[in-house]
């Protein structure tokens, strides 16, 4: 029997997590000498702290949330400087500004409550973007922490928010229970870089070869599920994980997070612009001030490259 290698790796809970269900499922990342283990993580500072903490190998999360501790803007302190960069890309956000039935202007907005998973990362920032350019200033709403997206979507169910950024396929969820979506964040602030791969630097040198493979896995896995002719299994594989999900839903998000040019990236690639306006975000609000421009700093595609050259 083939001793497979295993990778401990924490991610956000969600649809955005198909190619990884997909990967285990259809053996792809077996194939590739690897056990994965899938820990999801409640919100962006208990996803990092470990991460840099050498606690998990791999996180799937926002490439903010990299900079942002990189940086010293972290929700939280470290302690020594982190190591960490992006290794391959994932998607383009799917971030859907949701609110409450009666919400249906930014206006309406004023003097709400909004949720988020942590002040300073994550997608905090573009929240504040969008509320600003949809004409609210600071102070005429307030932003409060409640976790990652299962968490806000949770609280916004329970109508403790007036609104919140959620991510497909929470957003056909809320939209189906009679919530409004007031805005997508592309379509206000442009390209923006969501989901990737993350590590740290030491652990990519001394453990290479498993990465080169994950990353073989993930793209093997993403050209599977964009094959329609999978759909039907890829859906089963979908709501094998969600067992919530109802079935229409579900079919639902095939067409948004498999949608050419808009949902998963196909191979997996890295979007420069969409990580220029993460800095220039990061660079307005983010704590202590700094000027971010160059987002080569924060991503390293070396084992991408290998990964690409051998499928």
């Amino acid at each position: 029997m083939i001793q497979l290698s295993p990778l401990q790796v924490i991610v956000f809970p969600g649809g955005f997590n198909w190619p990884l269900w997909t990967a285990q499922a259809r053996g792809f990342f077996a194939r590739e000498g690897l056990e994965i283990t899938l820990t999801p993580t409640p919100n962006s500072v208990v996803q990092l702290t470990r991460l840099i903490a050498g606690d998990f190998d791999i996180a799937i999360t926002a490439i903010d949330n990299v900079i942002a501790y990189q940086e010293g803007q972290g929700e939280v302190p470290v302690g020594a400087a982190p190591d960490l960069f992006a290794f391959m890309g994932g998607d383009h956000g799917f971030l859907r500004l949701i609110v409450q039935p009666e919400i249906r202007t930014y206006a309406d907005l004023r003097g709400q409550a909004l949720s988020v998973d942590a002040m300073t990362t994550g997608f905090a920032f573009v929240l504040r973007k969008m509320l600003e350019l949809g004409g609210l200033q600071e102070g005429e709403y307030s932003l409060v922490r409640a976790g990652g997206v299962r968490e806000r979507w949770n609280a916004l169910k329970e109508k403790r928010h007036a609104g919140t950024l959620l991510l497909t396929p929470f957003e056909l969820l809320a939209e189906s229970s009679g919530l409004r979506r007031l805005g997508n964040a592309v379509d206000v602030i442009g390209p923006y870089q969501g989901h990737l791969g993350a590590t740290r630097r030491s652990w990519a040198r001394d453990h290479a070869a498993e990465l080169v493979g994950f990353i073989r896995a993930y793209r093997a896995s993403l050209a599977w599920l964009f094959d329609r002719a999978h759909r039907p299994e890829a859906v089963a594989i979908l709501r094998r994980n969600a067992p919530d999900m109802p079935a229409e839903i579900a079919e639902r998000a095939y067409d948004v997070l498999l949608s050419p040019g808009q949902g998963f990236q196909p191979e997996a690639k890295l979007d420069v612009e969409g990580i220029r306006t993460v800095l220039r975000l990061r660079s307005e609000y983010g704590r202590p001030r700094k000027e971010l421009t160059d987002p080569a700093r924060y991503y390293d595609l070396t084992y991408y490259d290998l990964a690409s050259a051998k499928v």
